[in-house]
């Protein structure tokens, strides 16, 4: 039988491992705290959290290697929206088509003289090899070099030019496929007709602007660094807004049709030069000589070499301040200012005759009068108005003619 205290004291005994009976209405929630387990099993509970630990670091590892794999496939497969290539022909009008048709014909111009060099533009004229320039871009050279739109760079000689035209034509020999420009005629211009102009601006070839004629038989002279006149150049211009710097010197202004229909001369610039010592660039007004007085020029040069000027035969006085050209009352060496038996005494012209208008165009100055003569060709009819002693007068002069510089 059992013992019945020891029933007492295993009822009395406190049972401190027990469970706590949980109180659904009490203050706090439940905790029950898991003391665990001696020997081993403390061990193997920390190795599996170690083994836990490194598997998701291993995981997190693995998991951003594949997250920049993944950013630089996309990233490499990032297309945008383009539009696809296309059939590149342009309009023969435009300034694409122009430039396309003309660039094979245009040359730039590598010059070297005794004391410096230069750079120009001309363009092709026949098949022979002929370059039509301007005049002072070749003026004292010892070597021309001609570099085409290719970039094949050939040797050139002078044929021959002329100070009062500004023009000069030179040639390449042993050149083959050369492209002649097609050549237009002047006397068609309107003012307000597109033109492009192609050139070598700051020796930058092959450079191509655009823009209209802003006016036409523009009276203008340049040159004369020399100071007695010899180098003074008379252009009956067209006037363009195109862009044309230093370094455009020669080469083609171009109409719609890309025919030539000026060869581009002058500009008139920023006043003076900038740091370097260079003109100053385009303000919008260039000037071309018209095709058609280029190409009779450069004819005589290819034949002669040398160029024919038109006169009238007569001295003017080039300090008069009035309004038109006055002949002077003599000539060099104390001879008349008419010469016995020119044009401009058969024509009935006399000394101190203020001529006013050629064929009804007014001429302002001595500079005006000689621009108006050598755009036409000797042997050319003009009336001039003439004013003498206070009324005037219409006379005919057949042009004569005189060798050029």
């Amino acid at each position: 039988m059992p013992d019945a205290d020891a029933d007492a004291d295993a009822e009395a005994a406190p049972v401190t491992d027990a469970e706590p009976r949980y109180d659904p209405w009490g203050a706090r929630p439940l905790q029950a705290v898991d003391h665990g387990r001696a020997g081993s099993r403390g061990v193997r509970l920390s190795q599996g959290i170690v083994l836990g630990v490194g598997i998701a670091l291993l995981a997190g590892g693995i998991g951003g290697y594949a997250g920049v794999l993944a950013e630089r496939q996309a990233a490499t497969r990032l297309e945008l929206p383009q539009t696809p290539r296309t059939d590149r022909g342009r309009a023969p009008d435009s300034v694409a088509g122009i430039a396309a048709a003309a660039l094979p014909g245009v040359v730039t111009l590598h010059v070297s003289g005794a004391d410096s060099s230069s750079t120009g533009t001309g363009f092709v004229l026949d098949g022979q090899g002929h370059i039509l320039t301007n005049h002072h871009v070749v003026n004292g050279a010892r070597t021309i070099t001609v570099t085409f739109s290719t970039g094949e760079s050939v040797p050139a000689e002078l044929v021959g030019g002329d100070t009062g035209y500004d023009l000069a034509v030179v040639k390449v020999d042993g050149v083959r496929g050369l492209r002649p420009l097609a050549l237009g005629n002047s006397e068609n211009v309107e003012v307000g007709d597109p033109v492009v102009a192609i050139g070598a601006p700051f020796d930058l070839s092959n450079t191509v602007t655009a823009g209209i004629i802003s006016a036409t038989g523009r009276p203008i002279t340049a040159g004369g660094d020399k100071g007695d006149g010899s180098d003074v150049s008379y252009v009956d211009a067209l006037q363009t807004d195109a862009p044309i710097n230093p370094g455009n010197s020669g080469g083609p202004l171009l109409d719609a049709k890309a025919q030539v229909i000026g060869i581009n001369s002058a500009i008139r610039g920023g006043d003076g030069k900038d740091s370097s010592g260079q003109q100053r660039g385009s303000i919008g007004l260039g000037f071309a000589i018209p095709v058609n007085q280029g190409k009779r020029v450069a004819e005589e040069l290819i034949r002669t070499g040398r160029a024919t000027h038109p006169v009238i035969g007569v001295t003017l006085d080039m300090d008069y301040s009035g309004d038109g050209a006055r002949v002077g009352e003599k000539g060099e060496n104390g001879t008349s200012a008419v010469t016995v038996g020119g044009p401009g005494a058969r024509a009935g012209i006399r000394p101190g005759d203020v001529i006013t208008k050629v064929d009804g165009v007014r001429v302002h100055g001595g500079d005006e009068l000689v621009i108006k003569i050598r755009a036409h060709r000797p042997g050319d009819r003009l009336a001039l108005t003439v004013l003498r002693e206070g009324r005037e007068r219409t006379l005919e002069v057949v042009l004569g003619s005189a060798n050029g510089s």
